[in-house]
Parts: structure tokens; C-alpha cells; sequence
């Protein structure tokens, strides 16, 4: 896993994105315009959780590691430490994949 020097803030959840397939399931190549935006990604910094109105944070579901589902257009790409990453929020993140 790669050390990430931001520290996400809140509820939000820095990501790498982990790349498509270059093959159709036939084995057929597909070239960078036909692959999908990718959905799954590699956490690698969590917030401390949402501020609620009593004063105290919400838990976040997510740990440092955890390999997620995020929604189709969601979050901010940044680039740190020459990495292309997500910054995204946990409302966005859809499902943790279990391998």
C-alpha cells in the first residue's frame, strides 16, 4: 500500500484507483477509449468522520486498505508525490469488495 501524505479531512476518503482490464472476458484487447471509468479503488487515508450536530463524529465503515466500489463520477482527482488519486466521500463509496 502507498504512504499518502494528505490527510483527508471529515468524512472523505483518499483512493488509488485501481486500473480495468485491458481484455474482455473472449479475450479481445480493448484500447483506451473503450474501457469503462473505473469503480474500484485502494484506500489509503480516512477522515475522522462526519461532525454531527451533538459535537461528536460519526464512525467511518471504512479502513485504511480497504479495496471499495465508488460511485461513477464521484470525488476530486489530486495528484500527490506524482500519484493520481480520489479524494472522495464516504456517502459516495458504495461497497467494500471482500477477496
Amino acid at each position: 500500500m502507498a504512504k499518502t501524505f494528505l490527510k483527508p479531512l471529515g468524512d472523505r476518503v483518499v483512493v488509488k484507483v485501481v486500473e480495468g482490464e485491458d481484455k474482455t472476458s473472449g479475450g479481445i484487447l480493448l484500447p483506451q477509449t473503450a474501457k469503462e471509468k473505473p469503480q474500484e479503488a485502494e484506500v489509503l487515508a480516512v477522515g475522522p468522520g462526519k461532525m454531527l450536530e451533538d459535537g461528536k463524529r460519526s464512525s467511518m465503515e471504512v479502513r485504511e486498505g480497504d479495496r471499495v466500489i465508488f460511485a461513477k463520477y464521484g470525488g476530486t482527482e489530486v495528484k500527490s508525490q506524482g500519484e493520481e488519486l480520489l479524494i472522495i466521500s464516504e456517502k459516495d463509496i458504495l461497497a467494500i469488495v471482500e477477496r
